[in-house]
């Protein structure tokens, strides 16, 4: 959606790695209102598509396909857009739950763009990783004739994971938010020897982010990494999910324990 940083030039090394010097790597840059809520933060999601572009360009991007509302949606201000994409299973979890009609815009806006563009490759990142798995489900689903790469997820020296969120972060936010990836870290060696209750886990989680005081968990969850379904017991393999407030600014992250 635009506001680039170093985790998305990595999804650009990433596909150009995959089809060569001689393939074309197209981005898109697009603030898809389909998959905001109400309440959620589409007139204030950052956006600089100037700074973009110089990004693109020195990353040796292609092409930059910046559509418009009217081009995506082009009767939705009459009132007659009508036709969506749903994936009906995995996306009933987490995200899902927390932001109802989210993902249906996430899989609508990328059909669409796979028609338009019709890549033989595309590359998400890991950090989304329930809407990467979905991704994978819709290509599966219906037949879309593309390769779904799902890369790493990118961190700063500090483990925070790359967002374009976490402009909105004030310093005592971004000092303390460093707490998603050592949770995700105290997770993993809780269970690098032993199985544990996720409902125990859980709860040493939700205590754990105590040490941070402006830290609202939105939810931890531990499930499946392919059903996306949750675990009684958290096991070496589990996926561990976070969606955590720091203010209004909420920030996700996950991990293969």
């Amino acid at each position: 959606m635009g506001y680039l940083h170093a985790g998305h030039l990595s999804l650009v090394r990433e596909a150009r790695r995959r089809v060569g010097r001689n393939g074309q790597v197209v981005l898109s840059i697009y603030v898809n209102p389909t998959q905001f809520g109400p309440a959620e933060d589409l007139a204030k999601y950052p956006r600089d598509l100037a700074r973009d572009l110089k990004l693109c360009r020195a990353a040796g991007v292609d092409t930059v396909f910046t559509p418009t509302d009217d081009g995506m949606y082009p009767s939705k201000a009459a009132g007659g857009y009508s036709t969506y994409v749903v994936e009906e299973s995995l996306a009933r979890v987490m995200e899902g739950v927390a932001r109802p009609t989210h993902f249906r815009g996430v899989t609508t806006v990328v059909s669409k763009l796979f028609h338009l563009v019709l890549p033989d490759v595309a590359v998400f990142g890991q950090k989304d990783y329930q809407q990467a798995a979905i991704i994978q489900r819709l290509v599966a689903d219906l037949n879309f004739p593309v390769q779904i790469v799902v890369a790493p997820t990118h961190r700063e020296p500090d483990g925070l994971a790359l967002s374009s969120r976490n402009k909105f972060l004030n310093a005592e936010e971004r000092a303390q938010a460093v707490i998603l990836f050592h949770a995700l870290q105290a997770a993993k060696a809780a269970v690098a020897k032993n199985a544990v209750p996720a409902a125990r886990l859980k709860r040493d989680l939700q205590e754990f982010f105590t040490a941070a005081p402006l830290a609202r968990p939105d939810y931890v969850e531990f499930f499946d990494p392919d059903t996306l379904q949750p675990v009684r017991l958290v096991k070496r393999g589990t996926h561990l999910a976070l969606a955590v407030f720091f203010g209004k600014t909420r920030l996700i992250d996950n991990a293969r324990l």
